[in-house]
């Protein structure tokens, strides 16, 4: 006899979209999801990875949330900047960008470096989008690094309404 649970992907019978969240089934007897906005999601029971098969973009989940996995450094500079926003939204500014170790040959040439003529020369190491940037350390004590991308260092800033205010006082 075959248990239910074998007829589902590794997943489950159901698991929130990685691109809008919304739950979507498990086709039985596949290792696939399909969402009706974004289509079909194969998990590969190996990697642990979830893939959009029409776009090829790979997805992994660390505590029940997913996490592209980027293959271009545009991805994750777009993902950070899409943060740094909502961050900003919220009433926060970022004081500082860790990137997951995994990246660091991938967005290198991407940073903004000071030169001594720029008048910038206090400024030590890379930094993207103004912000200084540093990476996990690859080790076995944190494995999140291993999924997640990025984490932002944040401190309280200055409302949206305020500051938006003060532009126009």
């Amino acid at each position: 006899m075959v248990s239910a649970v074998s007829q589902y992907p590794i997943y489950g019978p159901e698991i929130p979209c990685p691109h809008c969240n919304q739950p979507i089934p498990a086709l039985t007897l596949t290792d696939s999801y399909l969402c009706s906005r974004h289509g079909v999601f194969e998990s590969d029971p190996e990697t642990k990875e979830l893939v959009h098969l029409q776009s090829g973009r790979h997805w992994r989940q660390w505590q029940d949330r997913w996490y592209r996995q980027h293959t271009h450094p545009d991805g994750i500079r777009f993902e950070i900047h899409e943060a740094l926003d909502r961050l900003y939204t919220q009433g926060f500014r970022a004081t500082k960008v860790i990137i997951a170790h995994r990246y660091r040959q991938l967005i290198n040439a991407y940073f903004e470096r000071s030169a001594p003529w720029q008048g910038q020369s206090g400024q030590e190491g890379p930094r993207l989008y103004g912000l200084p940037v540093s990476f996990s350390s690859p080790s076995e004590d944190e494995p999140c690094w291993e999924v997640i991308n990025f984490e932002l260092d944040k401190e309280p800033g200055v409302p949206v309404q305020q500051g938006y205010s003060r532009l126009l006082d």
